[in-house]
């Protein structure tokens, strides 16, 4: 019987870190969303399908040498309404790392 109660108290904290990070990506990807519309909105250009696409992450070191993980997403905007140009953005957690727009889309 204690075998059981080890491996369900495994298994509760295997599923409470997994919803954590869960959830940690999608407030992420909601941050990322609204940068992306704000950055549009400034540039007068328009945002569009209305949401980000998560593009990869990765493992950097800040100035003071801790870890940190850098997400990416990109998101496509228009100027004219008919070609397509893409934008990115760079979290690092919920916070702003980089956004950038791809000039003029042609």
């Amino acid at each position: 019987m204690p075998d059981d109660l080890l491996l369900l108290v495994l298994t509760m904290g295997v599923l409470a870190g997994t919803y954590k990070v869960w959830q940690l990506s999608l407030d992420a990807r909601a941050a990322a969303n609204r940068i992306a519309k704000d950055a549009c909105s400034r540039a007068v250009v328009q945002f569009l399908d209305g949401t980000v696409a998560f593009a990869g992450f990765r493992l950097t070191r800040n100035s003071q040498g801790k870890r940190r993980l850098l997400r990416t997403y990109t998101f496509d905007y228009t100027s004219d309404g008919v070609e397509r140009a893409q934008g990115f953005i760079v979290l690092a957690g919920m916070r702003l790392e980089a956004v950038g727009l791809a000039g003029n889309p042609s």
